[in-house]
């Protein structure tokens, strides 16, 4: 988002002067390089809302953008399916949604589905084209080198450590400098809630960090999956289910579940943050939700410790998958943001304050919709600094 917004300003007004701080020594260390590498199609979302409308213009951008500047991407596809009679109801609300956006996909029969998925196996499935999969790193990084080669900064091992409103703009602290801006656009991700907090912003929401553990297919196996092979989401959680995911690299990776992480950064078990755990257990808001939900997250809890119950998630999908052709890979955190009753947000949120604007939830299809975002957030820019 950040680097993404930047681009925008860039291309709008050349004579601006951006910084971009990033805390760690590179680029997308973080959601932009641990998420799935998907181009959604907008199939999911809301007919008429931001969500369908930059997922759909984003997804465009970012298959040009990728042709232009030579980063790897493959539209390969994806199937949805449908495995009991209970999901085809489902099935057939998303259809009507992917045709209501525009989105290309067709209902398939069982028989069609084996056709072109012969490993996967459902009552129903939909079809979308223009899914895919891309290098999201590459795309970040390109991303960094652009706003580089027009000779704006950006400060890597730059960890914000103070943010405060002046007259005009705000003063950006960071280790033992600072300096002033016109304005301050926080695109933190997993802590852009503590950096709305920094500069007196009471987003309404808190970021709490579920992480996903993925495992891959090994190189034999490979040969079950020849789209993207995704289940019907459960209508209760913002979550798609385990699914299958060809990478760009020619893995296949299946997952994600989603259990709570032992810190924003917390990508093992091993790597627990106090702060984090304490700060997620004492809010309200997941209290709330996981007395709401803690079947649910018994099951997700269960799938994490047992290989058995991973794998008897993903057969539901792909039958002939065995538990030796499954290595546990990489795991990722999607900043999942809560409201005080325990609500999850699924929408961004996109705050106002003078000399800054917080982007404190910019949940999927952000990275998708990256280019489009970064636009939209680039207009906000506009309207503040030279309306």
């Amino acid at each position: 988002m950040g680097l993404s917004t930047a681009y925008a300003i860039s291309m709008r007004w050349p004579d601006v002067r951006i910084t971009l701080f990033e805390k760690e020594p590179d680029v997308s260390a973080h959601q932009s390089g641990r998420n799935s590498g998907v181009i959604h199609s907008g199939i999911y979302y809301t007919p008429g809302s931001l969500k369908a409308e930059l997922c759909r213009e984003g997804r465009k951008r970012l298959v040009e953008f990728c042709r232009s500047e030579g980063i790897q991407y493959d539209t390969c596809g994806k199937v949805i399916v449908a495995v009991t009679k209970d999901e085809v109801s489902g099935l057939e609300r998303i259809y009507a949604r992917g045709q209501a956006n525009g989105v290309r996909c067709t209902m398939l029969s069982a028989e069609q589905l084996q056709r072109i998925e012969p490993s996967a196996v459902g009552l129903k499935a939909i079809h979308v084209p223009d899914a895919g999969i891309v290098d999201f790193v590459g795309v970040a990084k390109r991303l960094a080198a652009i706003l580089g080669e027009r000779h704006h900064l950006v400060r890597l091992n730059a960890e914000v450590t103070g943010l405060r409103p002046e007259k005009e703009g705000a003063v950006v602290r960071w280790g033992s400098e600072s300096d002033s801006f016109d304005l301050v656009v926080n695109c933190a991700g997993l802590h852009s809630d503590r950096i709305a907090r920094m500069a007196g912003v009471d987003p309404g929401m808190q970021i709490v960090p579920f992480r996903g553990v993925y495992y891959e297919l090994r190189p034999e196996a490979r040969r079950l999956c020849n789209h993207l092979i995704y289940p019907v989401p459960d209508p209760a959680y913002p979550f798609l289910g385990v699914h299958f995911t060809r990478m760009i690299d020619g893995r296949v990776e299946v997952g994600p579940n989603a259990v709570l992480a032992t810190g924003r950064e917390g990508y093992s078990l091993r790597s627990i943050n106090l702060r984090d755990l304490l700060e997620a257990s004492k809010y309200s808001g997941f209290r709330s939700m996981a007395r709401a939900h803690w079947r649910k997250g018994i099951t997700e809890i269960h799938r994490t410790v047992s290989k058995h119950a991973y794998l008897k998630a993903i057969k539901v999908l792909v039958p002939e998958v065995t538990a030796d052709d499954l290595v546990p890979c990489r795991s990722g955190i999607r900043a999942q943001a809560l409201r005080e009753d325990g609500s999850m947000v699924d929408d961004f949120v996109i705050i106002d304050q003078p000399g800054m604007i917080h982007v404190c939830n910019a949940p999927s299809p952000a990275a998708t919709a990256c280019l489009s975002i970064g636009d939209h957030i680039a207009s906000r820019v506009g309207n503040r600094l030279f309306a």
